[in-house]
């Protein structure tokens, strides 16, 4: 008993890390801009400041107040507060003339950076640190709420990478080597994952930052006129019982419903057969970098039977029956047919090769990136609907019986 609350416990961890990384990022931001205003204040004449040091608490400020308004934003949206605030929400904020406004910002940012390195007045100074923080933290919330659901694993690489650097600057300020080589660890490291979850969705970091998915009408509509077909559980344990062989593509919903342990009993109960599983984890399936692989990990599926996206389609046709849990945009067809589609040249798994697939969803709504999928109405797809935690519950128990 012990065991399993545990486990529960660890994998309910796992969930909310995404929103927790970000939580933890903004108290970073705090700390750094306040470690630099307040550095500023305990000096009675700046002139005996210097350049390099004015710079430094400048930047720690500034980049600390970006880290926590844009955190804020960030761990809103992915803990889908959408009933609080309309920056919450999944879909990107839209303002007229919104780079306009970034570009204000920045501009009055370097103003201030500028005005502050440059004058001996207190009041002066104080007035251009004031006005490039306000400027860094209006940046941090207009442009993480301007970013799509989809961007988000990409804002979460972003805030670590801004995290670290503010660390770096408040290293700087207190004269402390140790914050600064660990803040320059974190914000580089930030900065590589960043560029390698781009590379990952075939996006460029200024267009994931001046606005994300979700900024056009798609040209397919497919929630309307098309039908889809529906799979109870002991319908999905047949097919499973006929497959040679399965792929199963976790995604955040799997996450939600803490599925993967009954997953992993799945896989093991058709391995255990002789039928061939893979589980196929895309690079920016779930809310931040690696979130599924922990979990398939931590729910014991072994490592060789988890492949990546290039992998999985090289084998996609050789499928008999591919399992989406909890997955939507990363396994939508309209990002290599449709080039209007919001996540059009976005890589996805193409599950639709395989023979017959089956959705697990709660119900028809499209996924994160609020885009339809028209494999939902493809002819070897089924859609099981409900609770993924009750419905694979049923098919493990079907998958069990059929075995014996």
């Amino acid at each position: 008993m012990e065991v399993g609350s545990a486990a529960s416990d660890c994998a309910d961890i796992l969930t909310q890390l995404p929103q927790a990384v970000a939580g933890f990022h903004s108290l970073v931001g705090i700390a750094a801009a306040s470690t630099a205003i307040g550095d500023f204040l305990i000096h009675d004449d700046i002139s005996h400041m210097s350049n390099f040091h004015a710079t430094s608490l400048y930047m720690g400020a500034w980049m600390g107040a970006i880290t926590t308004t844009g955190s804020i934003i960030a761990c809103g949206k992915l803990a889908e507060l959408w009933n609080i605030s309309f920056l919450f929400d999944s879909k990107p904020l839209q303002l007229p003339g919104r780079d306009i406004a970034n570009v204000g910002m920045i501009g009055g940012s370097a103003a201030g950076l500028a005005g502050f390195v440059m004058t001996n007045d207190a009041a002066t100074a104080g007035a251009c640190l004031g006005a490039g923080t306000t400027f860094s933290g209006l940046l941090g919330f207009h442009m993480t709420a301007s970013i799509g659901g989809a961007d988000m694993p990409v804002v979460i690489t972003l805030l670590n990478s801004y995290s670290g650097w503010a660390l770096c600057a408040e290293g700087f300020i207190l004269n402390q080597p140790v914050l600064t080589i660990v803040g320059s660890l974190i914000g580089s490291s930030g900065a590589f994952l960043t560029k390698i979850m781009c590379d990952g969705m075939n996006r460029s970091l200024t267009n994931v930052i001046l606005g994300g998915f979700g900024t056009e009408s798609g040209a397919v509509q497919t929630s309307e006129g098309l039908v889809h077909t529906e799979l109870k559980p002991e319908g999905v344990a047949e097919a499973l019982l006929g497959a040679e062989t399965v792929c199963i593509v976790p995604g955040y919903g799997l996450a939600v419903a803490q599925a993967q342990g009954t997953t992993a009993q799945i896989s093991n109960a058709l391995t255990e057969m002789g039928k061939t599983v893979h589980f196929a984890v895309h690079p920016v399936a779930g809310r931040m970098p690696g979130q599924l692989n922990v979990l398939l990990a931590e729910a014991g599926v072994p490592y060789d039977q988890v492949l990546e996206m290039e992998e999985i389609n090289e084998k996609m046709e050789n499928i008999d029956v591919s399992m989406v849990v909890g997955a939507n945009d990363t396994v939508n067809s309209a990002a290599e047919t449709d080039p209007n589609c919001d996540i059009a040249g976005m890589p996805v798994i193409q599950v639709w090769k395989s023979q017959q697939v089956v959705f697990f969803k709660r119900s028809m709504a499209s996924g994160y990136a609020g885009v339809d999928n028209p494999v939902f109405y493809n002819e070897n797809t089924d859609m099981c609907l409900g609770n993924a935690a009750d419905t694979l519950v049923d098919i493990y128990a079907g998958v069990k019986e059929g075995a014996q």
